[in-house]
């Protein structure tokens, strides 16, 4: 028969064995029973000592800075030889380095006298080819003839024309000093000119009367403004427009004739298509007599048209 034991005594009986459970897991793993971790992979082993690790090659003797220049009585004497000997040319580290003087960095080459001080104000811009132009006013019936190249202080036109007369005949009295490309301009809307009087008057156009072209003025007149398109041969004034059978149609703001007053907003407005500048009556006091076209180049393509 099993002796049964008292509550304390079992109590202590099981804690007894626990403790000698524990003292049996503490005992160190002897070396060798354990499995062991794999070896690290080479790639990602530490890199060689410093002593292992290779050095770039010596630098090719072309690729070789010139010898320091030495000073010897106040005076700068160069190297007999191009070359730097072992300790020469190093500042405090190289051997013989004493009085040595350090070579100066590389400078640019000297600014080309002629890019320098006035010769610069004499340097002149090739005026741009008019040849195709040229080709197109001659398609277009103009008729023109190449003037001396204008230079007036800053009133220039480089390759101006003297246009007498445009297509169908269209006399321009007198004939105006213009740039191809102002030419150009005033012969196309020319032939607008010529649908829309035909429209209001059943008459053909026969002259454009003209105020001014090429002169060397400022804005408006106003010798203190910046130059005006007319100085450069750029713009040109229409004061009137001649029609066969009829008297001149006079530019002006108002008109009790409807067929001039339906003309001269026609031809304005179309005149917009082929100039970047179009002043008139009603623009400013003075442009109330005639119409100013002109190409003035303005950023992005902008076009005033008033």
């Amino acid at each position: 028969m099993k002796r049964r034991l008292s509550r304390p005594a079992a109590i202590c009986a099981a804690l007894f064995t626990i403790a000698a459970a524990s003292a049996v897991r503490a005992q160190p793993i002897p070396p060798g029973a354990a499995p062991q971790p794999p070896e690290r992979p080479a790639e990602l082993k530490p890199p060689r000592p410093a002593e292992e690790v290779p050095v770039p090659p010596q630098r090719p003797p072309e690729l070789t800075p010139a010898p320091a220049a030495k000073v010897e009585g106040g005076k700068s004497v160069e190297g007999k030889s191009g070359e730097i000997k072992p300790g020469e040319g190093k500042g405090a580290e190289g051997k013989g380095a004493e009085g040595a003087i350090p070579v100066p960095p590389p400078v640019p080459p000297e600014r080309p006298s002629d890019l320098s001080g006035e010769a610069v104000l004499s340097l002149k811009v090739a005026p741009p080819d008019d040849e195709a132009c040229r080709v197109r006013l001659t398609r277009l019936g103009v008729a023109f003839e190449p003037l001396a190249p204008i230079a007036e202080g800053q009133c220039t036109a480089p390759l101006p024309l003297k246009v007498t007369a445009l297509a169908d005949g269209v006399v321009l009295r007198p004939a105006a000093t213009l740039t191809c490309r102002a030419a150009e301009g005033l012969a196309r809307w020319a032939t607008e000119v010529q649908v829309e009087a035909q429209r209001a008057f059943a008459k053909p156009l026969t002259a454009l009367d003209i105020g001014g072209s090429y002169v060397c003025r400022g804005q408006n007149h106003d010798v203190d403004a910046k130059l005006s398109e007319h100085a450069f041969a750029d713009a040109v004034d229409i004061m009137s427009f001649a029609v066969t059978g009829r008297a001149a149609v006079a530019v002006k703001d108002a008109t009790d004739d409807p067929a001039e007053a339906s003309f001269l907003k026609a031809t304005r407005t179309k005149a917009c298509a082929f100039f970047r500048t179009v002043l008139g009556p009603g623009s400013n006091a003075a442009h109330a007599n005639h119409f100013h076209l002109d190409e003035r180049e303005r950023p992005a393509g902008h076009r005033l048209c008033e």
